[in-house]
């Protein structure tokens, strides 16, 4: 049972990427006739185990805009837990029970409903009594299953939770709110509580079952440990737990605070929960806390140390945010020196200045905080300029935080992507400067224009000791630099990221001026536009680019750092004028962009997706129902095979 979740969970992850590949990003990860059979084998698999995950392309949850979550009352009013940061509470409660011990995930908690096997109804723990009802937006989580196999009222209760990778990436995308959040539960929060759940969607949120509150008609052996094996069964991804005893509480509550640091989902301590659930029902509840149970919390490692200085750090929202620096101290097992203040207004709050003895702490033994500033010097330096562009600054007011601003709309740190785009794959291709290595290197001004990736050498023994690098990947990064300085001119032209004008178009502009970088950059207009395949449009976009001053100054820079080669251009132009478009999965050749190149060569363009500027589609699978074989019918055009194109590439030769 469990293998075959497993293997549902892979199909459904899988082919879910195979879709988004598809019908988004007009490229294809495996063939339809791959795509065809591991779907049946993920309807097979629901059919079997009576399970539908969320996120399964076997259904289609639709997005939904409302104007308000209405409210609800709980059926049974949901306590919180008495705590403690003692292990021998633990064992005095625990006496000579059976308990489960988990995670107490840093969430927020969801009451969910099923009814003849399908979701019914979810609603937020709200204070208590009264919660919000989001349906559709549990709907879109990552991993609940829409239809389960028990087909009585099931409701269970557990938390909804944005893991650590998720909120790191999500929240440097959002440009909407005050200051980055501070943690992944307040990002979870107002993901779930979206009016609009296609935002909830975008959130990856994840729901763990915790407590099982009522399946009639099921036997679960008196026990909470078969409860949530049940629950398990049904499809339901669980809090992790572990069964305990008093003699092997301490022990086990070492083991789970090991884990932290690599836990994936943000906790705030552990629960304990009597296994014996007659036993756990017979003691009630006091006016604030059930009887059978009790959560855990760490016991905050606090240190004291010295503020060196508030480093300033830009975002590519323009948002400025303030890091603390001080002298290293020990946490939780691991040195640390600074720690994000996040906004001007906690700063004011903390009074803090720079030499002021402070307090630091690990927020859930992960993140580094601030826990009191002990002198209060007061907040003083507040940068005028920005320090990556070296513009105006300006602090704003929005909602309920101070936040100090970068006002440059040309600031680099708001470039992030045009400096993505210079090193991928098509353009310059040097490896090891993810965006988000990027956007470090931009904040520590380490680049300010494109030419000075090249120089990144300079502050080896700075990136050697960034994290996430070493000596390996850092002599990596720059071996990779100095291979991409061979290069060609379309390549460099794309690399520039000038509006309209993709990877083809630069191939078709440069070859136009013989691949010389001084007639390509001094091109008008009217040239342009003469050139088969460019219009009005592009043709001005990149006359724009030269003629500004900067942007003529820093290709002039990059032509200094780079050695130019010319492209292959022996074979005829047989397919001046011809568009194609490639599909499904090749056999002659390496890969679809193989063809791509050779198609290329001989003056064609390639685009992905069919029009009726489309002249042929190559796909192997001529008789394919996909649709881009539909379209290509629809509009008569030619479907070739990779044996066909070879024959035309022959004929026409």
């Amino acid at each position: 049972m469990e293998e075959k979740k497993r293997r549902m969970e892979e199909l459904v992850k899988l082919l879910n990427e195979a879709g988004r590949a598809y019908y988004q990003e007009a490229r294809e990860i495996m063939s339809n006739y791959e795509y065809d059979r591991l779907y049946d084998e993920l309807v097979a698999l629901e059919d079997k185990l009576h399970t539908t995950l969320a996120a399964s392309p076997t259904v289609h949850v639709g997005y939904e805009v409302v104007s308000e979550l209405p409210k609800e009352r709980h059926e049974r009013p949901m306590l919180s837990l008495d705590k403690t940061k003692e292990v021998e509470r633990l064992k005095e409660f625990l006496g000579d029970q059976k308990a489960l011990i988990s995670w107490k995930m840093d969430g927020l908690t969801i009451v969910l409903t099923y009814r003849d096997g399908a979701l019914y109804k979810a609603v937020t723990r709200g204070n208590g009594e009264i919660g919000e009802v989001v349906t559709n937006n549990a709907k879109v989580f990552r991993n609940i299953p829409l239809k389960i196999s028990y087909q009585g009222e099931l409701i269970l209760r557990g938390e909804a939770v944005i893991r650590y990778d998720d909120f790191e990436k999500i929240n440097e995308e959002i440009e909407d709110v005050d200051a980055k959040y501070k943690n992944p539960r307040n990002l979870c929060s107002g993901s779930v509580r979206q009016l609009n759940n296609e935002i909830t969607a975008r959130r990856n949120v994840h729901f763990y079952a915790f407590s099982l509150v009522r399946a009639e008609g099921v036997d679960f052996e008196n026990s909470r440990a078969r409860q949530m094996e049940w629950l398990k069964e049904q499809g339901f991804e669980t809090v992790e737990y572990h069964l305990v005893t008093a003699k092997s509480v301490e022990e086990e509550v070492a083991w789970f605070a090991g884990q932290v640091q690599k836990n994936e989902v943000p906790s705030d301590g552990l629960v304990l929960v009597y296994d014996d659930i007659a036993y756990g029902e017979s003691l009630g509840s006091t006016a604030k806390f059930p009887r059978d149970s009790f959560a855990f919390k760490w016991a905050d490692e606090i240190r004291e140390t010295t503020l060196k200085e508030i480093e300033w750090s830009p975002s590519r929202t323009g948002l400025i945010n303030p890091v603390a620096i001080f002298d290293p101290v020990e946490l939780e097992g691991t040195t640390v020196s600074r720690a994000s203040v996040h906004n001007i207004s906690i700063m004011e709050e903390l009074e803090l200045g720079v030499g002021d003895t402070i307090q630091v702490y690990k927020a859930n033994m992960i993140i580094p905080q601030i826990a009191e500033n002990l002198t209060r010097s007061g907040v003083k330096d507040v940068p005028e300029s920005c320090p990556v562009c070296g513009g105006r600054t300006k602090v704003r007011q929005i909602l309920n935080a101070r936040a100090l601003y970068c006002t440059n709309p040309l600031c680099q740190a708001k470039q992030i992507k045009a400096f993505t785009l210079f090193v991928s794959r098509d353009a310059m291709n040097i490896d090891g400067l993810s965006e988000a290595t990027m956007e470090k290197f931009i904040a520590k001004g380490f680049i300010h224009e494109f030419a000075d990736i090249y120089h990144l050498d300079q502050h080896r023994e700075e990136i050697r000791k960034m994290e996430g690098f070493g000596e390996k990947s850092c002599q990596n990064l720059l071996d990779s630099i100095e291979t991409s300085r061979e290069t060609t001119l379309a390549r460099l032209i794309y690399a520039l990221g000038i509006e309209n004008v993709g990877a083809a178009t630069a191939k078709l502009i440069c070859k136009q001026f013989d691949e010389d970088p001084q007639r390509t950059a001094d091109a008008t207009r009217e040239e342009l536009s003469e050139i088969g395949g460019i219009g009005d449009v592009i043709a001005g976009s990149f006359t724009d680019y030269f003629q500004d001053q900067d942007r003529r100054a820093g290709y002039e820079k990059l032509l200094k750092e780079v050695k130019l080669t010319k492209e292959e251009t022996r074979e005829a132009q047989i397919f001046t004028g011809i568009q194609f478009v490639i599909t499904g999965s090749v056999h002659h050749f390496k890969n679809r962009n193989e063809i791509k190149e050779e198609i290329e060569k001989r003056g064609g363009k390639v685009t992905g997706s069919v029009t009726s500027k489309t002249s042929y589609l190559i796909n192997n699978d001529t008789e394919s129902m996909s649709s881009k074989n539909r379209k290509a019918k629809e509009l008569e055009i030619p479907i070739l095979s990779e044996e066909d194109f070879l024959k035309m590439m022959e004929n026409e030769g």
